[in-house]
């Protein structure tokens, strides 16, 4: 049964206890736009919620699971805090863009119903974010992910430097963050980011729904109880890096180098950082 709310990032689709979340852009590459971050929240408080509902699956429309923040969509909120002598306003502004990013991130994890992630194609920058919010990861063998933000001049602030140590660790973590490098679903697996690899984008969505439904079969209180007590000894830790990141990037993000990174990529060409 699909639900006829009218979401405009995503597609919703009940089966028995099931709910299929897709996200569907607009952006190119189902790139995380405003309507988006706006949604997220307000569509995973519904599931939550929901009775009938007692496990998600999250996937993505077409041959990728996201690009990541769209950065076209996105970029008259960037510009306030980029201009030049960014002000108190324009970096109170921003901090709160980034704890409402942060909220519609965590409305995820928060949901007391197991999510399961099915992801094909690139997951990039804000796309590891939404991943390290779902309780479980499977991914198609062409599946490429990337802790992006480095690249662009940010530090990624919407929860991977929160979620991601306690999923692959701290070392995998640095390397990934501090180099932006791409890594393929083999190497996802080996370090723990995915739990299995499936040949192609069908299959993966298949385990994954076979999975929730597993989730869905057992006594729904109690796999409330499991997430819940699982969450606990992580949670204030989670809450207060992503605090930190939020008030760390309202004061130190605008910088030559993030202007430099984000004209590069509209031009199509390296970026040249300077340090600035």
């Amino acid at each position: 049964m699909t639900d006829h709310t009218s979401w405009k990032a995503f597609t919703v689709e009940h089966k028995d206890h099931v709910a299929q979340v897709t996200l569907i852009g607009p952006g190119k590459g189902n790139a995380m736009g405003p309507d988006l971050w706006s949604e997220l929240p307000v569509l995973f408080a519904q599931l939550d919620a929901d009775p009938d509902v007692r496990a998600v699956v999250l996937a993505g429309a077409g041959k990728h699971f996201t690009f990541g923040l769209d950065l076209v969509a996105m970029g008259g909120d960037l510009a306030a805090v980029l201009a030049d002598g960014a002000r108190a306003k324009a970096r109170t502004e921003f901090h709160g863009m980034v704890k409402r990013m942060q909220a519609a991130i965590t409305a995820v994890a928060d949901c007391r119903k197991p999510v399961v992630a099915a992801i094909q194609g690139w997951c990039i920058g804000g796309g590891v974010d939404l991943i390290t919010a779902a309780d479980i990861r499977y991914a198609s063998a062409d599946a490429k992910f990337s802790v992006r933000e480095v690249k662009v001049g940010m530090v990624a602030d919407v929860g991977t430097l929160a979620r991601l140590p306690y999923i692959i660790g701290d070392g995998h973590v640095r390397e990934l963050a501090l180099t932006g490098k791409d890594i393929d679903a083999a190497r996802a697996e080996k370090i723990g980011l995915v739990n299995d690899v499936f040949a192609d984008a069908d299959d993966v969505l298949a385990a994954a729904h076979r999975t929730a439904a597993e989730i869905a079969a057992n006594p729904p209180l109690v796999v409330h109880g499991i997430k819940d007590v699982l969450d606990h000894s992580r949670s204030a830790q989670v809450d207060d890096s992503l605090r930190y990141v939020a008030a760390w990037n309202a004061a130190f993000l605008p910088s030559e180098d993030l202007g430099e990174a984000i004209k590069a990529i509209f031009e199509k060409r390296p970026p040249e950082f300077k340090g600035q």
